[in-house]
């Protein structure tokens, strides 16, 4: 994430609308009104009036990972999958002052082993500016109380194998890393010849 998925991937409660973070669009640094940038990290789930920043950041994140050409997200597509009755995923959002610090979208699986949900993160990211400060660390404790709460055996996502500083990060938390486990995918004509018994 900065934090991500592929051969590993990754490198938390409400308010007002009218509170909602932005990004700030003119230097890529956060805002140091009324002391906002001595202020603490701030979780909460995101609503559907954070979709421009969400998506804004996960192209962020694609440019990071090197994978800029993969990235389809639009604002359109996150509206309809994330904020319906029935999401497919929830996301937090990380806010310092009007400044949107960091975000962590996530879903529930199901372990057959544990006979327990699982919390999945697809991704985590956070914004330069604020990196190294404790925003990925209050992400992942938010997604933690949210893991435990809903009865989950265990959080899971994956991890670029070159980005070090992430994998010392997870460490540090307490993570293993799977190494055992390839990650496997299909995608593409591929995926739809199948569906069509080609």
């Amino acid at each position: 994430m900065s934090e991500r998925r592929d051969n590993a991937r990754s490198h938390a409660q409400r308010t007002p609308a009218s509170t909602r973070a932005k990004p700030n669009t003119r230097d890529g640094k956060p805002s140091t009104r009324d002391g906002a940038a001595h202020a603490p990290f701030r979780i909460r789930r995101a609503t559907i009036r954070d979709v421009p920043t969400i998506v804004a950041m996960v192209r962020r994140l694609g440019a990071y990972e090197r994978l800029r050409h993969e990235v389809k997200a639009t604002p359109a597509r996150f509206r309809r999958d994330g904020f319906r009755r029935r999401p497919y995923f929830r996301v937090l959002l990380c806010c310092r002052g009007a400044d949107a610090a960091g975000f962590a979208l996530y879903f529930f699986a199901y372990s057959t082993f544990a006979a327990r949900p699982t919390l999945y993160l697809e991704d985590l990211f956070v914004m330069p500016a604020f990196r190294r400060q404790g925003a990925g660390r209050a992400l992942f404790a938010a997604l933690a109380r949210i893991a435990v709460q809903k009865g989950c055996g265990r959080m899971e996502w994956t991890v670029l194998d070159w980005n070090r500083s992430a994998i010392r990060f997870y460490r540090r938390l307490g993570a293993t890393l799977r190494k055992n486990w390839i990650l496997t995918r299909l995608e593409g004509a591929p995926l739809h010849r199948l569906a069509r018994g080609d």
